[in-house]
């Protein structure tokens, strides 16, 4: 029944913690398009994918006691949170073994770019039912500061993810 729950909260695990709702938002989304088993809902939303249902899912965690949610405070309008497993988070893993694969190299990559870049690289995934000239074109016009800055790069990045999870996750579908 808390499946759901339980991969958040592995990711998180397996992560050693993830600061921000919205890196957890962006890597999730980014792992569900290369084939985690997330299963959230993701609708586009001011900066790119964004699932209410995942929103509820780390409120729930956190309620539960399984996540602990510090906040830091990086300026006067900017607050962020780091989520990271609680010792009871650890015992409900326990009830959830594998739930989620352990590819270390594909997610340290996700979790090593900063929130924008991930934004972009969540954006051009969206848009990849489209030749990938046109999923560009409407990413920029969506969001041109974090897409067209960093283009070259988070094309060259998907391609990376692409080729670490053939590596790391072969489909077994």
């Amino acid at each position: 029944m808390l499946e759901d729950h339980a991969k958040i909260a592995a990711l998180i695990n397996q992560t050693g913690g993830i600061s921000g709702r919205k890196k957890l938002q962006k890597a999730v989304y980014i792992f569900q398009r290369l084939g985690y088993p997330f299963q959230q809902i993701f609708h586009f939303h001011f900066s790119g994918p964004y699932s209410e249902e995942l929103s509820i899912q780390l409120e729930e965690l956190c309620d539960f006691g399984f996540l602990i949610e510090d906040r830091e405070d990086r300026n006067e309008e900017e607050e962020t949170c780091f989520y990271r497993l609680s010792e009871a988070g650890e015992g409900f893993l326990t009830h959830y073994k594998n739930v989620l694969p352990t590819v270390r190299r594909l997610t340290e990559q996700v979790m090593n770019q900063n929130t924008w870049f991930l934004e972009a690289v969540a954006i051009l995934l969206y848009f990849d039912y489209l030749p990938r000239i046109e999923a560009i074109e409407k990413a920029k016009a969506l969001n041109n500061e974090s897409v067209g800055e960093n283009l070259e790069h988070v094309l060259a990045f998907i391609d990376e993810l692409h080729m670490l999870q053939s590596i790391e996750m072969p489909v077994s579908q």
